[in-house]
């Protein structure tokens, strides 16, 4: 049977090759630049597969061959885990090659389907450049495991660059085909391509006026969402080929929808030593030489003369960016020449030595949309191969690293802890709706998850009542209507409060279900409010209303108050998780035995413990509130970093010498513990349960086995992890040791802490090893330190929130910094950020780590 391949190329629109080779000779000396597809016509590939099966030193190939020989039957899992295989799902792979590699992948995808069926239930599309490479490839494919494949994964070719692939997925909504010759019939006026980044803002529906008897936090499934999953492959590093700026921009390109099971295979060559990098890229053979050589012939080829650039004249140059942390490979010419190209009449001059270019992680993910899910290394932890969903929301990286431009966000501040922009009022928004409208279904609203705390139901109505009564004191202007909202949820306990007597006394709470608002009247006040604050930008933009600090303190403070209560709600779900709370939507269920099986293959801790100190560490930062009101810094809103008052004034503290855990107390570590020491402790911490006689990890999917969870930090309160620490020969470090553990350990959200909702539950602790200077992350918790949160020289509470902190100056609350996997970026990576919680209380996610006195 003849090899089934379908032209994507648009043939309603001009080749552009010819032009992108134009325009990059054209730019000036140093700028000049070819296309990277020139490299991969079909004498290119055959050059490739030399390097592949002939340079040792080109270990990018032979890395992920193993890391799929060894998972690929993992990956297809962990790829199908939320959805199961689908009938009609697609498995694109783009740049597809010799299809060696993939191989591993297609039988690991026919061993999952159950049942085979007339029409295979997969289809697997091999996109590339070559007509006659790709007929080549699929029937070796069918030669060799064609029989595996028969009646469970269809393997068909098509023929066109990226971008034609892309525009072919979006306009004919590939995945929803299972008929090849359907295929081939769609036209480019199919469905209208789908938004990568998903709305981040859910509207009340007005048809019912019940107490949340109707579910109106769930839309009716749109024909999209129940079109078949779509798995990309991007395989082979070939992500290098873009440089930085345009590699996030293809990623956010790519048609992966949020919730619907569709993924991402990434491959990506890690930070490894620049000699290796340089040696893989240029082999004594000179295979790889050749290959970038021929990038010229086909230049000249398309220009309309093969040898217009003769390889006499020209030499092959490549080295390792280490600013840039990327390979880069380059033409030299070895002569001062002129290159005339006589089919558009133009002369192109080229100096002597003239070079001009072909051309971390979570950075890059961040930018793109994307959320990692898994990762696999190969064993020298060379190369990695990463799952990735398109998430419900993302939150972006505080800093662009690199040459990011990062998604667009108009940004108020050049801090990222200064006024927050609309993108992170979205982004909370988008947070807060999934948590309170998508998690919480009708039956709980009226429910306590934890006895000290109210209903469900009263936390959307206590958000936008804070921040309708600060934009009114703000502005001088009445309350949204109705006024009966800020009597009722006005009343409340604040972010980090845990006492319920500290609430504000002259608001009451309904005592009966019938007299609270409606779940409708409540998200039609939040939308209000919201709509409220918009116009407050829009006339701040327009320049109707003047930018001040104190504008700028109260969108902060609203901000992060709405962030502190969902994580907050969110510890309280927890309690309800797998006999009422709802996993969270738009983000794929964890394969939790694939995963525990990639966490125990994790490089082991650099080390155990560390010594640090003597040293004089440095503590808060400077934001005077009562400073917002003076003239010369009223307007001063640009570069100024807002907190909040217990993080003011900047301040010095001596530390000692001492010894501190390299990772918190672990899950495991403690069940040990437990075991020996029953009669120390008051039962088992809150995070955990105990089912048919067996220890549970509580997570917002449901309990998990304690063999999968048992290398995440505990979360425990200060009496549980102080008791563990003494009777190990430590204690709990004091907030400027863990400070400055932090300082010099901790690689920060940018360099993958398990923070910003990166996951919905912890993770192992990790050291980022030679790839990230000994920086790693301590798996996504908050950290308890033996120090009381207490008055400090300096201190003086707000006016805009007074009891924010000076209500729990008691003795009985401590210190806890750091952020959990729910803590957003802004909070978790502010330095001067401290939290609180009282001693003997369970429930919030805190960790500890050990000190122990030198």
């Amino acid at each position: 049977m003849p090899v089934e391949i379908v032209d994507v190329h648009d043939h309603g629109q001009p080749d552009d090759l010819q032009n992108q080779i134009l325009e990059g000779l054209e730019r000036p000396r140093g700028e000049k630049n070819l296309p990277t597809m020139l490299l991969y016509d079909e004498r290119g590939l055959r050059l490739y597969d030399d390097i592949t099966t002939k340079a040792p030193t080109y270990y990018l190939f032979g890395a992920e061959e193993e890391i799929l020989k060894s998972h690929a039957f993992d990956i297809v899992v962990a790829m199908h885990h939320s959805t199961g295989v689908v009938p009609g799902e697609g498995v694109i792979e783009l740049g597809a090659g010799s299809l060696r590699k993939t191989s591993h992948v297609l039988l690991a995808l026919s061993q999952i389907v159950e049942i085979p069926g007339r029409n295979p239930p997969i289809t697997y599309y091999a996109l590339d450049l070559e007509k006659r490479e790709l007929e080549r490839t699929l029937n070796e494919i069918d030669s060799s495991i064609g029989t595996a494949l028969h009646h469970k994964v269809a393997a068909k070719g098509m023929w066109g660059t990226y971008d034609d692939g892309l525009k072919f997925l979006q306009s004919a909504t590939l995945h929803t085909i299972s008929a090849f010759d359907r295929l081939t019939r769609l036209s480019f006026t199919g469905p209208k391509a789908r938004d990568p980044s998903p709305s981040s803002i859910l509207s009340a529906s007005d048809s019912t006026d019940t107490h949340g008897t109707s579910d109106s936090t769930s839309p009716p499934s749109t024909p999209e969402e129940t079109q078949p999953p779509l798995h990309i492959m991007f395989l082979g590093s070939s992500l290098g080929n873009f440089n930085r700026k345009d590699s996030a921009a293809f990623l956010r390109s790519l048609p992966l929808r949020s919730g619907s099971g569709d993924t991402l295979l990434l491959g990506l060559d890690r930070d490894n030593e620049k000699n290796s990098i340089e040696e893989a890229y240029n082999d004594p053979h000179n295979l790889t030489k050749n290959f970038i050589m021929n990038g010229l012939r086909a230049a000249g080829y398309i220009l309309g003369n093969e040898r217009l650039f003769s390889e006499d004249n020209w030499d092959y140059v490549n080295r390792y960016n280490t600013v840039e942390r990327r390979h880069e490979a380059f033409y030299k010419s070895k002569i001062s020449q002129t290159v005339e190209i006589l089919s558009v009449g133009l002369n192109i001059k080229f100096h002597e030595n003239e070079l001009f270019s072909d051309v971390d992680a979570y950075t890059l993910f961040s930018e793109s949309n994307l959320r990692p899910m898994q990762r696999w290394y190969d064993s020298s932890s060379r190369y990695s191969l990463w799952l990735l969903e398109r998430p419900a929301f993302i939150f972006p990286l505080l800093k662009p690293a690199g040459n990011f431009a990062g998604i667009p966000n108009k940004s108020i501040s050049s801090s990222p802890f200064g006024i927050p922009s609309v993108q992170e009022w979205e982004n909370i928004w988008a947070l807060w709706d999934t948590i309170t409208l998508r998690m919480i279904p009708p039956s709980m609203l009226f429910q306590k998850p934890i006895d000290l705390r109210h209903i469900c139901l009263f936390y959307l109505g206590h958000i936008p009542t804070f921040l309708d009564i600060h934009l009114s004191r703000l502005l001088g202007e009445p309350h949204t209507e109705p006024e009966e909202f800020k009597n009722i949820f006005e009343r409340g306990i604040d972010p980090n409060v845990d006492n319920p007597t500290q609430c504000h006394p002259h608001s009451e709470v309904p005592q009966n279900d019938d007299d609270w608002p409606s779940l409708n009247s409540i998200l039609g006040f939040r939308n209000r409010v919201r709509a409220r604050l918009l116009k407050l930008y829009d006339d701040l933009d327009a320049g109707r209303q003047a930018w001040t600090r104190k504008i700028g303190r109260v969108l902060f403070m609203t901000l992060e108050h709405e962030a502190l209560h969902a994580e907050t709600l969110l510890y309280m779900l927890l309690q309800r998780a797998g006999t009422g709370t709802v996993p969270p939507p738009g983000f794929a269920t964890p394969e939790w035995n694939s995963l525990a099986a990639s966490w125990k293959s994790l490089p082991p801790l650099m080390q155990e413990t560390v010594v640090l100190g003597p040293a004089t560490i440095e503590l808060g930062h400077d934001d005077a509130e009562p400073d917002d009101e003076l003239e010369e810094h009223r307007l001063n809103i640009q570069d100024h970093e807002f907190g909040w008052d217990n993080e003011h004034p900047k301040r010095q503290v001596e530390v000692g010498e001492f010894r501190i855990s390299w990772r918190p107390v672990t899950n495991g570590q403690y069940y040990q513990f437990y075991q020996l020491n029953k009669d120390k402790v008051q039962g088992i911490p809150a995070s955990w349960v105990e089912e048919d006689g067996e220890i549970k990890v509580r997570t917002l999917y449901g309990p998990v086995v304690l063999v999968v969870a048992e290398d995440w930090p505990l979360i425990a309160s200060y009496d549980d992890l102080s008791t563990y620490a003494t009777v190990k020969g430590g204690r709990i470090p004091t907030e400027p040791e863990l400070r400055m553990f932090y300082d010099k350990f901790e690689s920060g959200y940018e360099g993958g802490a398990n923070t910003g909702f990166r996951n919905w539950h912890p993770v192992p602790a990790t050291s980022g090893g030679k790839q990230n200077g000994g920086k790693g992350h301590n798996g996504g918790v908050w950290e308890w330190t033996s120090t009381v949160f207490d008055k400090f020289d300096g201190f003086k509470p707000s006016k805009l929130y007074p009891g924010y902190s000076m209500d729990f100056f008691d003795g009985a609350h401590q210190v806890v910094i750091g952020g959990s996997y729910a803590t957003i970026p802004r909070i978790a990576e502010r330095r001067s950020v401290r939290n609180w919680y009282q001693r003997n209380y369970p429930y919030p996610w805190v960790g500890a780590r050990i000190a122990y006195d030198v």
